[in-house]
């Protein structure tokens, strides 16, 4: 299975250091936007996902949530 870095959801975690990215039902934190980001495309992989088209900006995929 395939998806695009376009589903992959990453936000400011509230009331702590970093950033976690959503996709799937899989969640997964980091430091940085690129930490998360890049444990979650590990996670997917664990489960036979792809991801294609990544970002040229993986800010591009920072979305707000209030």
């Amino acid at each position: 299975m395939e998806i695009t870095a376009k589903k992959i959801k990453i936000f400011k975690i509230a009331n702590r250091k970093g950033y976690a990215a959503i996709c799937k039902n899989y969640l997964t934190e980091g430091k940085l936007i690129s930490e998360s980001y890049q444990r979650m495309v590990k996670a997917l992989k664990r489960n036979q996902v792809r991801v294609k088209n990544q970002p040229k900006d993986i800010k591009e995929l920072l979305v707000s949530f209030k």
